[in-house]
């Protein structure tokens, strides 16, 4: 088969992925089923028919709106197949057809219902991160760069280290400045991505979590009571290190020479 089939092929069956993601991100916080039942317009209830679930396509073709009531459809919705589609293709050209692209693509897949459910919720839900911590643990095994040590020092990194900056900042504030969710998901990123995941990924999401606050506080009436949820910082670094990581480390230790 054509190498150009193949990536649309993948392609595809990102968006269609991305599509069954969006139902994760809508029913996990609302502790529905992700199986059953079929999805339905939230505003007037009517069972969506599968010509209309079609990824980005049915988005376009209803000019997104729900056929039987006209409720607007979100943009999130095409945004995530969209960005699923990218993601899986992205690993594809990065790692081929092997078992290494699949496990990746699972953890992005993760990240990006985490980003989303938490800029929705202010959450990072448990029945992800939790079983996420032994499961990606094991995958890790499978990564011709991950050693057991390398990954279990990441979930002691990645979970302490946090659950640290967590203590110290109650113990100084006398408030809670970040979340359980936040120390469970840095602990699950550690497991398949190692200790040196963690430390690219804590730069990272730091540096993009402060220009982006930054930035939001200056437009926002809140100022410096506003609260933003660091869940999709930490993805976006976890993501970064998987796709560039190894480059820009290297690129940051030659800059010091």
């Amino acid at each position: 088969m054509p190498l150009y089939l193949i990536e649309i092929y993948i392609f595809l069956v990102g968006l269609c992925i991305g599509s069954f993601l969006n139902v994760c991100i809508y029913r996990l916080p609302a502790s529905q089923s992700i199986v059953h039942p079929r999805s339905k317009c939230p505003k007037c209830g009517k069972l969506i028919a599968f010509y209309d679930n079609l990824p980005i396509l049915s988005f376009l073709w209803l000019k997104g709106r729900c056929r039987h009531c006209g409720v607007k459809i979100g943009l999130r919705y095409p945004a995530v197949e969209l960005l699923a589609g990218i993601l899986a293709l992205a690993t594809f050209l990065k790692f081929g057809l092997r078992v290494e692209a699949l496990i990746y693509f699972v953890f992005i897949a993760c990240l990006l219902v985490v980003t989303f459910i938490d800029l929705d919720h202010r959450i990072i839900p448990d029945v992800i991160t939790l079983p996420g911590i032994p499961i990606f643990f094991a995958a890790s095994f499978a990564l011709p760069a991950m050693t057991y040590k390398a990954a279990l020092l990441g979930i002691i990194a990645g979970g302490g280290s946090l659950f640290l900056v967590a203590w110290v900042y109650s113990l100084i504030t006398k408030k809670e400045g970040m979340g359980g969710g936040d120390i469970k998901l840095l602990a699950m990123m550690g497991a398949l991505l190692g200790w040196q995941g963690v430390v690219f990924t804590i730069f990272v999401s730091s540096l993009v979590g402060t220009l982006s606050g930054l930035a939001v506080m200056l437009h926002s009436r809140k100022g410096l009571k506003l609260a933003v949820p660091f869940g999709p910082f930490l993805a976006i670094g976890g993501v970064t290190f998987i796709f560039f990581g190894t480059r820009l480390i290297h690129w940051y230790f030659n800059l010091l020479r």
